[in-house]
């Protein structure tokens, strides 16, 4: 992540609000005790974002060791859409507790059957079936594999498939190697010469009336480099938008990749761990390019915070594998299921989807009005609905500041808001698509006072 905080005590300005407390040093005391602990335990990969130990949770806000009460504008790295604890979730997570089954691997049982029931409706007429599983990397793994089977069964001559430069599909092998990072996936000692990264069109290198022809060039390439699309190839997967930016597509370059798969009979998956499950103002992000995948892989607000995750997608992809060919031991346990169930009767019911597009606009609005005051030092606003990234830039060289970003970050913190540090030059920003209009309101006044303290 580059920069390091401190995690000694500090002084700060007392809060007090319906929404924040801030009333003791920050890092509060004990916690540095507690971090210094998992230096010695736990892998440094985990480590990396502002020091606060959190104690509880509950809605749109954070407590730690000693009380201090912050607006989460993180939803804990974006898994936690519903709403921390929240109540219809921790209902089903006690019945199922009074109930004495906790796992049957591969045996059916009723909340499982109800709950693909209705996942399968949530998602849409071009979804028939799904393979449900405990993390994100594991549907991208799935996804490669269903892409390859069925690239087999249409005589394919090679079983190719083409990321983008950039994205991230997760942190096991094969997700690694369709992830675009190459510093990232060194480990790995090999390169599957049938993933191909192309370039990723951002909006500094491409517009929206561009976006067409900047898939056709880089496709262009790729047959130039002895690739032939419609033997070579199974399938094509994205992230629903870069992570790190919250940076979306342009949707004509979206739409050609579609065109592409139809033209070639290739796989279209969308990665939509981020994305998915009203985040994006939509009940999936890709709806915002107007075009239908073949295939969503789907994680983190899928289960508010429970590990729960699921490939789905046409059942004549879905039912390529053999009878135990695709199965996992914690697969659609009914814990899960019923968090599933509980979370998708509350996007339902509290108009989730609703609430996260116009929730969206309020934030976007805010922020781009900070943008037009300090556009030497805001490069862009991006992201839809409840998912916002703001990128700064140094005003003389106008090149990225990752410095600032980090800054902005620990301020945040000091005034009782957590935004997500992604040790470039953004800020990240998702709260609970349930938050309040206040709470939102009092956390983006936060951060404009953060920003024009960082740079005074």
């Amino acid at each position: 992540m580059g920069y390091e905080f401190s995690r000694e005590p500090k002084k700060v300005k007392l809060v007090n609000t319906k929404n924040r407390e801030i009333k003791t040093e920050i890092p509060c005391p004990g916690t540095k005790e507690i971090l210094e602990s998992l230096d010695i335990t736990e892998s440094r990969s985990m480590h990396g974002q502002i020091p606060i130990v959190w104690d509880s949770a509950k809605g749109s806000n954070i407590y730690d060791l000693k009380g201090n009460k912050f607006i989460d504008f993180t939803s804990a790295i974006f898994f936690s859409n519903v709403g921390h604890s929240n109540d219809r979730v921790t209902k089903a997570i006690k019945d199922m507790l009074s109930k004495p089954i906790l796992g049957c691997y591969a045996y059916a049982n009723e909340v499982r059957a109800k709950y693909l029931e209705k996942l399968i409706c949530f998602c849409g007429d071009n979804f028939e079936k799904a393979f449900l599983l405990s993390a994100g990397t594991e549907t991208t793994e799935a996804a490669l594999k269903l892409m390859r089977m069925s690239g087999q069964k249409k005589k394919k001559k090679r079983l190719g498939v083409i990321a983008f430069e950039n994205n991230w599909h997760g942190r096991t092998l094969g997700a690694q190697m369709m992830s675009g990072n190459p510093i990232q996936k060194e480990w790995i000692g090999y390169k599957d010469k049938d993933i191909h990264h192309l370039p990723f069109p951002y909006p500094w290198i491409v517009d929206e009336n561009e976006g067409e022809s900047f898939f056709q060039k880089s496709i262009q390439k790729l047959i130039e480099d002895g690739v032939d699309p419609s033997k070579d190839l199974c399938g094509v997967i994205l992230e629903t938008f870069q992570g790190w930016g919250a940076v979306f597509y342009p949707s004509s370059f979206v739409k050609a990749i579609k065109d592409f798969c139809i033209e070639h009979n290739l796989v279209l998956t969308f990665d939509e761990m981020q994305a998915g499950f009203a985040r994006t103002g939509k009940a999936f992000g890709y709806q915002h390019y107007d075009v239908e995948p073949d295939l969503l892989c789907c994680g983190k607000g899928m289960g508010n915070g429970y590990p729960l995750s699921g490939v789905i997608g046409k059942k004549e992809i879905m039912d390529l594998p053999e009878v135990g060919n695709m199965s996992s031991t914690h697969s659609a346990n009914p814990m899960a299921c019923a968090v599933g169930l509980a979370v998708l009767d509350e996007i339902e019911d509290k108009n989730l989807i609703s609430e996260s597009l116009r929730k969206g606009n309020i934030l976007k609005t805010k922020l781009n009005e900070l943008k037009d005051k300090s556009s030497n030092r805001i490069s862009y606003i991006l992201g839809e609905g409840l998912i916002s990234a703001i990128l700064f830039q140094d005003p003389v060289k106008n090149t990225p500041d990752s410095e600032i970003a980090s800054k902005i970050a620990l301020k945040c913190y000091e005034k009782g808001l957590l935004v997500v540090h992604t040790g470039r030059e953004s800020i990240k920003l998702g709260p609970p698509l349930n938050i309040s209009d206040e709470a939102l309101e009092e956390g983006i006044n936060v951060i404009i006072e953060s920003f024009e303290e960082a740079i005074s």
